[in-house]
């Protein structure tokens, strides 16, 4: 375990080395500017797209993060040919592979932590409502939701040529499961066989990150998700991590490294 929190506390470090921490702060600034259109407009219905248009710029934002610094970990390691060493410390693939998950994890949570505190302090401070439990729980589901993200697009890197590539079709991968996911089976009943069987099949076997989506909890005040629901999510979350992880470590164990 202590070499697999020493890789995970490497991929910390390097992202805050590199532009992504910058990136951070500018997100931040964007979401302070649209905070303070509410105080301009005095509407209570403008607070509410304010508050929406802030939650949305979260999830893009840690969505551009959690991906970006996924794409390159693999990649990065074999260009700079730093993946020897640390293969003969010894340290397993399968090691590997989890320490840069957690790492790639983790860090996407401090960015999360500090958009939802920084969120919760500037609209708190507008309408005078601090609902604690709404937002640790909006934070949690999408934080696990990001654990599915990391594992599929460590997955990707994998056997995608760059990290370019990688970051392209898994944000277009992510997007079009954030936008289709909770549609598909309707769309699917509208078919006619075997177009219907065929997305009702993949309707049922793909991930559906839309359902970490509670947003609508803290922009309407809609309370809190039922415990039960966020558990089973959480466990949803964790069986699909599991997945892409053991055919991430599954592809690193079989690919050559020399090429």
């Amino acid at each position: 375990m202590n070499k697999i929190f020493a890789l995970a506390g490497v991929v910390i470090k390097e992202l805050y080395r590199r532009k992504d921490f910058y990136v951070l702060f500018v997100l931040t600034a964007l979401i302070t500017i649209a905070a303070g259109m509410a105080n301009f407009f005095k509407d209570d219905k403008i607070i509410l797209y304010v508050k929406d248009i802030c939650l949305l710029l979260i999830w893009i934002s840690a969505l551009i993060i959690a991906i970006v610094t996924t794409s390159r970990q693999i990649p990065a390691e074999r260009e700079a040919r730093t993946i020897f060493p640390l293969l003969a410390k010894p340290v397993s693939r399968g090691q590997l592979i989890v320490g840069k998950f957690l790492g790639c994890w983790l860090a996407a949570g401090v960015a999360l932590l500090l958009f939802y505190l920084f969120f919760a302090i500037i609209i708190g401070s507008k309408d005078q409502s601090w609902p604690v439990t709404s937002y640790l729980l909006a934070a949690w589901m999408q934080w696990v939701m990001l654990a599915i993200v990391i594992a599929m697009v460590l997955l990707g890197s994998i056997y995608f040529a760059a990290p370019s590539s990688t970051s392209t079709i898994s944000f277009v991968v992510v997007v079009g499961m954030l936008l289709l996911g909770g549609h598909l089976r309707v769309v699917a009943l509208q078919q006619a066989e075997p177009m219907q069987a065929v997305l009702a099949v993949i309707y049922f076997l793909m991930p559906h990150l839309e359902w970490f989506d509670l947003r609508d909890f803290v922009v309407y005040g809609l309370g809190t998700a039922a415990p039960s629901a966020v558990g089973l999510a959480t466990l949803y979350a964790a069986v699909w991590t599991g997945i892409f992880l053991f055919f991430a470590w599954l592809g690193f164990r079989r690919k050559s490294l020399t090429t």
